[in-house]
Formats: structure tokens, C-alpha cells, sequence
């Protein structure tokens, strides 16, 4: 059936007679959360415990959370860790239909799932996360992403770009294609370079590491290059744009990355392409030609759709970086926001806080952050003084406390989002 005339049965269709399942009796929610990762699963239990019928929609069964598993590439960390269920979600009052969302309608403000149940809403949740681009590079498709995992979703491309870095002989040139902004996760790709390089300056001392990046900077990058210099001497190579990192094109097959200025032929390749907006923004219409959604900074509420609030890595958020401690911000500044206005309440303006934890090697952390508020521009700023990076000059015990932080924040955002 062609999408306009769904459209129209969409609109006419009466909203209880599609429910079947009484895991979803709730489906008349006056809010639907698209997206169980941290942002939307965040958001559906603030609104569930703020007394708000709320259905999120989540085809997957399990959640695999991005933070923590550069170590699982690097063969500190077991994948299984990584995973957290919505049972939690459950109890805590939240309806969850297992289903992806297939058609959103925004003026009836209904949303169908794959096997026809059709959501009521009066308001709109969309926490849908990126998607890899296999268009934006030459020669990157679904095939060549089983030779050259991007593994930017945890998941099977975690351990396939972990199986091919214990495969490699020692010697070999590992090689990581970062793209230019904006992506999920900025320091995340530096991340995963400093647990590789600790990878193999203790397993295969004799290889090394080039990072083959679109940028002339980085996040935290006076840190990151500093435990380089000092834990992997030899070992990590950055090549940045105005040196010709920019990757132009792969060829998987002969495992070879063409850049600017040179063709580098690699043993192990980590392409992490261009990213945007999950499909059901598109679908949605609330992403714009970036392939991006721009919302309010105060509401959260699409800036294309009324009626509908993205958060999380979809959004464009101006300053606030996309990560999975901002995701979890905004969702209960949203769910905060989404409360009052159905209660007929002016919605507060947020202050959101961000911390970007990173590991440069087991146990040895750093981190930035930053505090966050609507500005005139129509984006999120951060506020003067609010934030900065770790000491450049910080004694070990600091990196040592730093990792731990990481641990217990991850520990702690796990718990508060899924247990």
C-alpha cells in the first residue's frame, strides 16, 4: 500500500480494536517513547513515574549500551556486560511494545508499528539514535563493513573488529577512519584508539596504529595525545585532515583505505563512517536536510513537527555533545518538560549537565564536561566557567579515580535507566 493512502487509513482507524496483546493495553498512551536505548528509555520511566500513561516502542528484546565497549574491542570486557533488558521498564509501570515504529503520522498524532497495532499519542517521544551511513563513503556498503567493521553499535561489529585484532599477526597496521562532525560520541573514536594501542603494546608489541581522521582537532585531544606519547610510544600515528587523513574511499577486499594524499594498505580496518538520524526521523519528518533533527532547545519539541520531542544522539543540540550522559540529561529534562505541558504548565528551562568519561588504558582515566542551557540562538550553549577538561598535568592517582568514576557512572546509569 502506498504511504499516502496508509496515511489515511492510518488516520481513520480506530485505536483500540488493533490492540491484541495485553502487554500493550496501554496503547492509547497519551505519550509513546520511540527508542529503548538511554535517552528513550530514561524518558518513558520519568513520564511513567510522574504518573503518565506511557508505551515505549522498542523492537529489540535487549539493550547493548555503547559505553564500555571500546574495552570489549580491546578484549577487556565480555559483550554480555554490555547488555540490559526491559523488564525494569515494566515494573516500574512503563507499557513496552516489542515492535519497531513504521509510520508516524504526526497530524493525527498515531504511530503504527510492523504488525499493525496502531499507538495513539498526545505526545511524541523519538529517541531513535544514528544511523551508520554505508552512501556517505565509496566503496563502504553491508558487505564491506564484515571486512572493515565500523562497530559504532555495539553489538556483532563489536566482536568482529575485537576477532580480527586477536587474529592479526604481530607487526601488522591496524588502522581506525574517524569522520568529521557530528557523530555519536566525539571522544569515542580516541577512546578506542588509546585500548587498542594498550591491546597491542602488551600483545602484538611490534604493530602499530594509524588513525586516518577528518578533522584538524578532537575532543580531550592535548590529554589523549599525552597518554600516547607516554604509554604507546611508537605505537599511534594521527594523521589529520590538513596532513590528509580524510579517508575518500575503502576497498575491502584488499583491505586498503584511500585517503587524501596516499592509499594505505592495512591488516585490520575500523571504518567509522558518516552518521545521521535514525530512518523514522526521516519517516517522521522531523529531520531536516542535514539528516539531523532540530528541536527547541528549551522544550525539546521537533522544530518541524509540533507535537513530537527528539532526544538523544538524533537531535542537534548545538554545544552539547552527543553521548550517552547527555542522552540520559535530556531525557528527564524532557520528560520534566512533556509533564507540565500536559498538565497545562509553562515548562521550566533545563540545565543540563554532561561528563564524557574516556579510558586511555585500563584503570587510567580522563574526562570533560560542561553545563547547558537554551541560548538566543535557538541551540544549547554551555554556560562560561560551568565545565573543563581533566588536569593535563594530573598525577596517576587522579587517572585512577577518574576510571573509577567512569565505572560508577556507567554502573549507576544502567540502573537508574533499566533496572
Amino acid at each position: 500500500m502506498r504511504r499516502r493512502g496508509f496515511l489515511r487509513g492510518l488516520a481513520a482507524a480506530p485505536v483500540a480494536s488493533t490492540l491484541a496483546a495485553p502487554a500493550i493495553a496501554q496503547a492509547a498512551a497519551r505519550v509513546v517513547v520511540v527508542g529503548g536505548g538511554f535517552a528513550g528509555a530514561t524518558c518513558a520511566r520519568r513520564l511513567a513515574a510522574a504518573g503518565i500513561a506511557t508505551t515505549l516502542v522498542e523492537p529489540a528484546t535487549s539493550y547493548l549500551a555503547c559505553p564500555f565497549s571500546n574495552l570489549v574491542v580491546a578484549g577487556m570486557r565480555d559483550l554480555e556486560e554490555q547488555r540490559f533488558g526491559f523488564d525494569g521498564l515494566r515494573a516500574a509501570g512503563v507499557a513496552v511494545a516489542a515492535q519497531a515504529a513504521s509510520v508516524i503520522d504526526p497530524l493525527a498524532r498515531r504511530v503504527a508499528l510492523t504488525d499493525g497495532i496502531v499507538l495513539a499519542y498526545d505526545r511524541l517521544v523519538l529517541a531513535p539514535g544514528v544511523e551508520i551511513r554505508l552512501d556517505a563513503l565509496p566503496g563502504y556498503d553491508a558487505a564491506a563493513t564484515e571486512a572493515m567493521p565500523h562497530a559504532w553499535r555495539a553489538g556483532p561489529q563489536t566482536t568482529l573488529l575485537r576477532a580480527q585484532l586477536e587474529a592479526m599477526d604481530d607487526g601488522g597496521v591496524v588502522a581506525m577512519s574517524i569522520p568529521a562532525n557530528p557523530y555519536r560520541c566525539p571522544p569515542g573514536p580516541y577512546e578506542r584508539a588509546s585500548l587498542v594501542a594498550h591491546y597491542l603494546s602488551t600483545r602484538k608489541p611490534r604493530s602499530r596504529l594509524l588513525l586516518l581522521d577528518a578533522k584538524d582537532g578532537f575532543s580531550k585531544q592535548r590529554l589523549f595525545e599525552k597518554a600516547w606519547r607516554e604509554l604507546y610510544p611508537g605505537i599511534v600515528e594521527w594523521v589529520p585532515l590538513s596532513r590528509g587523513g580524510r579517508v575518500i574511499e575503502v576497498q575491502a577486499r584488499e583491505r586498503v583505505l584511500v585517503a587524501e594524499f596516499e592509499r594505505h594498505r592495512v591488516d585490520v580496518a575500523n571504518v567509522i563512517p558518516p552518521q545521521r538520524a535514525a530512518p523514522i526521523a526521516r519517516e517522521a519528518g522531523v529531520a531536516d536536510r542535514s539528516g539531523w533533527c532540530p528541536v527547541d532547545p528549551a522544550t525539546f519539541e521537533s522544530r518541524l513537527q509540533p507535537g513530537i520531542h527528539v532526544i538523544g544522539d538524533a537531535a542537534v543540540m548545538g554545544a552539547m555533545p552527543k553521548s550517552a550522559f547527555a542522552a540520559n540529561a535530556q531525557a528527564k529534562a524532557c520528560a520534566e518538560v512533556i509533564a507540565a505541558l500536559l498538565a497545562g504548565r509553562a515548562p521550566a528551562e533545563p540545565r543540563l549537565i554532561n561528563t564524557c568519561y574516556s579510558l586511555v588504558a585500563p584503570g587510567t582515566g580522563i574526562s570533560v564536561a560542561g553545563v547547558y542551557r537554551p541560548a538566543a540562538n535557538g541551540l544549547l550553549a554551555e554556560i562560561p566557567g560551568s565545565g573543563g577538561t581533566s588536569p593535563l598535568d594530573a598525577p596517576p592517582e587522579d587517572r585512577r579515580l577518574e576510571a573509577s568514576h567512569a565505572e560508577a557512572w556507567f554502573a549507576a546509569i544502567a540502573a537508574e535507566t533499566y533496572g
